[in-house]
């Protein structure tokens, strides 16, 4: 079932007496669930032991939901305020899937960040200590590290996606939540992602929740910035090449809704979404499907993706027709910059 599909159900948007059962049957299996992992917090909370510390600082980008916040974004972002602070970080991630031991999220860091090492290690402490010892980082930033409670962190960012903060509210399998939302009390920053995309209204609902989950956290909002195109010929292209344009949109993510509004708000006519599972290998065959689907919509200038499909797709042969392009973006603090770089950059002080 594709993001999309996965998300109507869970939040109830697909009605009707068959979905209803099924919804059950997952509140039935997210109790197990629920259990074991109320089980492991409260361990980590009373056996300190459990839980190991590096030589140099640890910046923990993660979040409560499965897929979809933008933490690849926002971990290039920081590894940035790193660099531009004298640091030398390396990301340390649990590398599951993708080719050659890179995923799609690796590979992405890999084009944005060429002169920052990444390890790809379940351990993250041995991890950290093989990015201190052969690439002689003096800061570790763990991608994807909130649940991971082995490796002491210095500082815990949380991102929220503001299109659904709180995962339906309910636990795997019945909602998107990895753990309780009471988890928030750990985190040091929680940042809501694509706060650009929901009302002011909406914001601040959230930001109260927040505040009563995890009153001394630091508040940020976020925005994924558009900055351009790059195609599968090698080129680069200005924001302005797709405005008002039709494209036809495709994407192998865990919020696809969230791309096709950043389509929208470049001034893209969207004339058809195509989505494929979360971290889909695309294939040639895939290519050669998705060109034919944008010329039965007819007269489409281009095919659109994510730079996490995009990187994937540049291992194949692409097949002459339509452009492929994939929308490059960047993290905007737009709220709580100034302390949160500050935070970042007091890491580094001796």
């Amino acid at each position: 079932m594709t993001p999309g599909a996965l998300d109507a159900v869970l939040s109830g948007r697909r009605s009707g007496w068959p979905w209803g059962i099924v919804r059950g049957l997952l509140r039935v299996a997210e109790f197990p669930y629920a259990m074991a992992v109320a089980r492991r917090n409260r361990r980590f909370d009373r056996d300190t032991t459990m839980v190991n510390r590096v030589p140099v600082p640890v910046v923990s980008v993660g979040n409560l939901t499965t897929g979809g916040t933008g933490k690849t974004p926002m971990v290039r972002w920081i590894c940035e305020v790193l660099q531009q602070s004298g640091g030398r970080p390396a990301i340390v991630s649990r590398g599951y899937g993708g080719r050659d031991g890179m995923n799609d999220e690796a590979m992405e860091l890999a084009d944005a960040l060429p002169g920052v090492p990444q390890v790809r290690n379940p351990r993250r402490y041995e991890g950290a200590m093989q990015a201190i010892g052969e690439s002689a980082a003096n800061c570790i930033v763990l991608d994807d590290g909130f649940q991971h409670r082995f490796l002491v962190r210095d500082l815990d960012i949380v991102l929220l996606d503001a299109l659904c903060p709180f995962g339906h509210d309910h636990l795997l399998p019945r909602g998107f939540l990895r753990e309780s939302v009471a988890g928030l009390a750990r985190a040091h920053v929680v940042a809501l992602s694509r706060a650009d995309q929901v009302e002011a209204s909406q914001r601040e609902q959230i930001r109260s929740r927040v505040r009563s989950l995890s009153p001394g956290s630091l508040w940020c909002e976020l925005a994924h910035r558009p900055t351009g195109w790059r195609s599968l010929d090698g080129g680069r292209h200005p924001l302005s090449q797709f405005a008002s344009k039709r494209v036809a949109a495709f994407c192998g993510i865990g919020n696809p809704q969230a791309f096709a509004k950043s389509l929208q708000q470049c001034g893209c006519n969207v004339v058809g979404v195509r989505e494929f599972p979360d971290h889909h290998a695309f294939s040639a065959r895939d290519l050669e499907s998705l060109q034919q689907w944008a010329k039965q919509r007819s007269q489409v200038d281009a095919l659109v993706c994510t730079m996490k499909d995009f990187v994937k797709l540049r291992a194949l042969d692409s097949p002459s027709g339509i452009m492929v392009a994939a929308l490059e973006v960047q993290v905007a603090v737009l709220v709580g910059e100034a302390e949160l770089r500050s935070q970042i950059t007091q890491l580094l002080t001796p």
